[in-house]
């Protein structure tokens, strides 16, 4: 099992950066660069518990879809979502948020397994657990810019 755990701080309320982390639009804004778009289940405004989202995007060169859905919720401290179908073995997304002196504490902890033994393996450690915290980073660093555009500006 692989983790990704990256830690953003965002100068907003906590109520805002939870929302707009769970915001699909903002989310599709964020990865342009990969053409990630909602395609079924919730497919714009704020996904909630027990709701899936399927989204189609470009990853190394191929369009790639993922199901997942939010499995746990508690506002505004957390939620969780799981691939609910996609091309990994499992998948666990946990959206952690804190209260801080500034803003808010954003976490992201990630736990996945790839599938294809040993050559997923491999590929996890060349390219994938690299090409994930860089989607990940890129999208809490559009999270963090516009939540404190919009909250500050």
């Amino acid at each position: 099992m692989t983790t990704i755990q990256l830690c953003t701080i965002i100068q907003a309320p906590l109520e805002s950066v939870f929302d707009a982390a769970r915001n699909i639009d903002l989310h599709m804004n964020s990865a342009k660069k990969t053409k990630e778009k909602a395609i079924a289940g919730r497919t714009s405004g704020l996904i909630d518990l027990y709701e899936t989202v399927t989204w189609r995007g470009k990853h190394f060169g191929l369009y790639l879809t993922h199901q997942s859905k939010i499995t746990s919720l508690r506002y505004p401290t957390y939620f969780i979502d799981e691939m609910v179908q996609g091309h990994f073995k499992s998948f666990k997304h946990q959206h952690i948020f804190k209260e801080t002196i500034s803003g808010t504490e954003m976490i992201d902890f990630l736990e996945y397994k790839t599938p294809y033994g040993s050559f997923g393996r491999f590929f996890d450690k060349l390219f994938l657990k690299r090409h994930l915290t860089k989607f990940l980073s890129t999208r809490n660093q559009f999270i963090k810019t516009e939540v404190e555009r919009s909250t500050i500006g």
